[in-house]
């Protein structure tokens, strides 16, 4: 062997090395978030708490001793916008885990990529079709559609109400909610008396509101996400309607309050403990998570805590949880760990993932709330 040839390998050795340490240095997670455009109450606070944790992880010496890189891509509420960050993170940012989307119509257009790459998702989104059926790459956090549902339902059975119409929106959020509110009303014994939809654009419901007042119902459930939820809540106050309201949990932030004002008052709706979390009795075994959480936020952001952040801070932590507990970051190591999560606290509830359950919660993760004074106030 030449001196030449003997010099070129040892520098091949070296650059090889060094490639290696680059790697080992930092657990790199992918996000792809609606940071921006209609969908920005979701992504924003879910942003701001995936680096908000970064920064708290890193300070307490990383994962494992590595530190934690999170690349956060802004899909701007946009489908298309959407699929294309999600294979960036996988083609090129190589990440070995991916949080979000915000959105679930954006998490459906994803889902597919995740199987093939060999790479978790963990969506911040609700949609039960995400989940449903179980695909062995993609988990998520909030609470089910069906659970919200049921909760609902329970709710209107104790009030004696038989009646029951629903107003949803027609993006993935309002499909998935309408179909499970179509199929569990009547398997509760009660009796659907007026189905409508609207648009994730529109700006008036009074047409379709029109046509719920005329079936008479006990009681009117709206399913979608904001804006649409808030003139909702408006135009029923417009029209004189003072049948009852419940809204999803995909209203559950202090945005719909403000967007709805007065006409928000006295609406009730499921929505995780994180809202209420100072109402708790002491020995919650959710508590001191969920104040610890919101005074961290407030402090940082200088503004209220929200499901959706809640949401993310669950998707990282059960993310990293996994790491510590298999000790490895291969995005396999990852997927299966995370299938053994048991009893872990989030924000929204007591996490048991399974192969056949990648959601983790039931009914119980639920709380009843209704707006009050312009804020949040246990209902049960």
């Amino acid at each position: 062997m030449t001196i030449a040839r003997a010099a070129a390998l040892a520098l091949a050795a070296l650059l090889a090395l060094a490639g290696c340490s680059k790697e080992s240095d930092s657990v790199k997670i992918g996000a792809v978030l609606s940071v921006t455009g209609p969908a920005s109450f979701l992504g924003e606070p879910e942003k701001n708490t995936l680096l908000m944790l970064q920064d708290e992880i890193n300070a307490k010496g990383g994962i494992e001793g590595r530190k934690l890189e999170i690349v956060v891509y802004d899909d701007e509420s946009d489908v298309n916008k959407c699929v294309m960050a999600a294979k960036k993170l996988l083609d090129q940012d190589k990440v070995v885990a991916v949080l979000g989307p915000s959105i679930s119509g954006n998490t459906l257009a994803i889902v597919k990529l995740f199987g093939p790459a060999k790479t978790p998702l963990v969506s911040c989104s609700a949609s039960e079709k995400i989940i449903s059926p179980v695909d062995p790459w993609v988990f998520n956090t909030p609470q089910l559609d069906r659970h919200a549902v049921l909760k609902i339902l329970q709710d209107a059975k104790k009030k004696g109400y038989a009646r029951i119409a629903i107003l949803t929106v027609s993006d993935g959020y309002g499909q998935s909610g309408r179909a499970v509110l179509q199929e569990l009303t009547p398997a509760q014994g009660l009796t659907l008396v007026a189905d409508e939809v609207f648009g994730p654009k529109d700006t008036d419901m009074t047409a379709q509101l029109t046509k719920i007042k005329a079936a008479a119902p006990d009681a009117i459930v709206c399913w979608g996400t904001n804006p649409g939820p808030a003139v909702v809540a408006r135009n029923r106050v417009q029209l004189g309607i003072d049948t009852p309201l419940y809204m999803s949990h995909g209203v559950a932030s202090k945005k719909f309050i403000e967007l709805a004002g007065d006409a928000a008052e006295g609406i009730v709706l499921p929505a995780g403990r994180l809202i209420v979390a100072g109402q708790l009795a002491d020995n919650h075994p959710q508590k001191a998570l969920l104040t610890g959480y919101a005074e961290q936020y407030a402090k940082r952001f200088n503004a209220p805590v929200s499901t959706f952040g809640g949401h993310g801070w669950d998707a990282l932590m059960l993310t990293v949880n996994a790491i510590r507990a298999g000790k490895s970051a291969k995005p396999q190591d990852i997927r299966d760990n995370l299938e053994k999560t048991s009893g872990f606290p989030g924000t929204a509830g007591i996490f048991t993932y399974s192969p056949a359950n990648h959601n983790g919660l039931d009914e119980n993760a639920f709380v009843m709330v209704v707006i009050s004074k312009g804020d949040w106030k246990i209902a049960e």
